[in-house]
């Protein structure tokens, strides 16, 4: 159904600029001294997007972010931040949001900022709008959406006056393919990534059977192979979370290879729940 993907750096929307194929989420952190020593090991090794959002512990996920860009360097490290859908009710509201979190992050610019989930009492054209104010502002240099169905994205698309939506951040996993029906095609065709969230389906992909058939046959693990799986197609990247530095050494080892065409249709005939 797709073609197969081989790059490892993903054209980030139609910008012309590259990301990592995988980065690092950060929600639900429990152990932060572990998480910041995996996020430094990640950008040590190439997988240099961190993906946060104001409400990841109250802001205290970005504070941690802040903390391994300012160990790493500015210029290391990708950063996505996501705000609260009710801050796009106006530029106000979504400029000063981003001020705060540009605050716990100890920077004066995120590289991507994204509305974390449609707010349907605002009308997407408002929103967008607000958006873009963060861009016109100088406080982000890309923008984007996230948890926007294909209905959603095309009134957003629209709705851009001067700049770009290059990002829809939904769920997406080797099991939970609901996206490949009508919005992967559609990010494709209009040249928006989609970032991947719960790609491993906080690691119940690890138990299930083919995947461990196929990590015997490469000599990968299945967490590998469900991250491989998804780097596969065009212009998806995937956002696994992990407080692991071992995990991260994990995620790097999904990329520099693809699978074949027959085994990726082998995970597409996987049912649609975990096992």
């Amino acid at each position: 159904m797709f073609p197969v993907d081989y790059l490892d750096r993903k054209p980030l929307g139609n910008t012309g600029e590259s990301i990592s194929a995988i980065g690092i989420g950060t929600y639900g952190i429990r152990d932060e001294a572990k998480a910041i020593e995996a996020l430094k090991h990640a950008v040590e090794v190439g997988l240099d997007l961190i993906d946060t959002a104001e409400m990841y512990g109250s802001g205290r996920a970005e504070e941690l972010v802040g903390m391994v860009v300012r160990d790493m360097g500015r210029s290391r490290v990708f950063i996505v931040t996501k705000l609260y859908p009710h801050r796009f009710r106006n530029p106000e509201d979504s400029i000063r949001a981003l001020k705060a979190s540009l605050k716990r992050l100890g920077v004066n610019c995120v590289d991507l900022v994204l509305i974390h989930w449609p707010e349907e009492a605002t009308p997407i054209e408002r929103q967008v709008r607000s958006l873009e104010a963060l861009v016109d502002s100088g406080l982000t240099r890309y923008m984007g959406v996230s948890n926007f169905t294909t209905e959603q994205l095309k009134k957003a698309l629209i709705s851009t006056t001067k700049h770009d939506i290059v990002v829809n951040q939904v769920k997406y996993s080797v099991v939970d393919r609901g996206v490949e029906g009508e919005l992967l095609p559609f990010c494709i065709a209009n040249k928006v990534t989609l970032m991947a969230y719960t790609p491993l389906e906080r690691g119940r992909v690890a138990d299930m059977r083919p995947l461990k058939e196929l990590a015997f046959k490469y000599s990968k693990t299945p967490i590998q192979i469900a991250l491989n799986f998804l780097i596969a197609r065009p212009y998806v990247v995937a956002i696994p979370k992990t407080e692991r530095r071992e995990r991260v050494e994990e995620f790097k080892g999904a990329l520099g290879w693809r699978l074949s065409y027959p085994d990726i249709q082998i995970l597409e005939r996987l049912n649609q729940s975990p096992q």
